[in-house]
């Protein structure tokens, strides 16, 4: 979701450059810091934004200035009734504390912003800006791709470790098993022993199976890695696909860590957390 695009335009006597930043976030929040009167854009940019991009944080601004051989500007009429209509209240409200304010000259009010960069150039100018808002989104939406395939090859190699574990894991627990055998010869001699109830003896044998069993967990993640694949090579958002999976991948290996009994399928469990941690980190960037 990480990008930068700037597209420049000049036009009606003003130069203005648009600057779009994107950041992660978990949905979509646009901010917007436009010109005075720059309604038309701030609605079309709430508009179109969202039909582009589903999540992160995005910035867009637009800075403008007036050329310096471009003849001066007309009187943005809005703005001027806005600034008298404020400086009238602000002289009533002294009036009313018996304040006397100091005398407000034509160039002051001139000076304000927005009251001398308007007129009919000054929204012909923001017209023209208006109509780059489609290149200034598809310019972001080219960053957030080539940072995505970057981001999908670590992605990748994080799928192949995970997989990769998992086969390790398969392996320690099928030569676990092959160890236990005489294990679990002795403890069934010892219960017998201590107590003969055949009962209590299926009980306690069908427990030792479940918590020695991991072909389900293993299973499971096999499953999950198969799944992170598929989405990878999908062309629409899937950062919440994956968020998903890397809660499925974090069940999993706590399981698989509870369940190991052995020093060596432990260290597996152990690495497979931490490259799914690692991977979450990177899922977070994912639209």
């Amino acid at each position: 979701m990480t990008g930068f695009a700037r597209v420049d335009g000049t036009g009606e006597g003003m130069s203005w450059a648009w600057e779009a930043r994107s950041v992660n976030a978990r949905g979509l929040d646009l901010r917007l810091r436009l010109p005075d009167g720059a309604d038309a854009l701030e609605a079309e940019l709430r508009k179109a934004t969202p039909r582009r991009f589903a999540r992160g944080n995005v910035s867009i601004s637009l800075r403008w200035s007036r050329l310096p051989d471009a003849a001066g500007g007309g009187v943005n009429r809005v703005a001027l009734d806005q600034a008298l209509a404020a400086l009238a209240e602000v002289e009533a409200v002294a009036a009313q504390q018996g304040r006397e304010l100091a005398a407000v000259s034509a160039a002051d009010i001139l000076a304000l912003r927005g009251v001398a960069e308007g007129g009919e150039a000054g929204q012909a100018w923001l017209k023209a800006a208006q109509s780059e808002i489609a290149a200034l989104l598809d310019a972001l939406a080219h960053a957030r791709e080539s940072e995505g395939a970057a981001l999908a090859t670590l992605l990748t190699t994080s799928i192949d470790e995970i997989a990769r574990l998992a086969a390790e894991a398969r392996e320690t627990a099928a030569a676990r098993a092959a160890r236990a055998g005489e294990t679990l010869r002795a403890r069934v001699a010892a219960l017998m022993e201590a107590a003969p109830d055949t009962d209590r003896l299926e009980q306690e044998l069908a427990l030792i199976a479940v918590k020695a069993d991991v072909t389900e967990e293993l299973d499971r993640l096999d499953a999950h890695v198969a799944a992170a694949r598929v989405h990878l090579t999908e062309t629409g958002p899937i950062g919440r696909k994956l968020d998903f999976l890397m809660q499925e991948f974090n069940r999993e290996a706590n399981t698989l860590a509870s369940k190991s009994g052995d020093a060596e399928l432990t260290r597996v469990a152990l690495a497979l957390k931490v490259v799914i941690d690692q991977m979450r980190e990177q899922v977070q960037n994912v639209e």
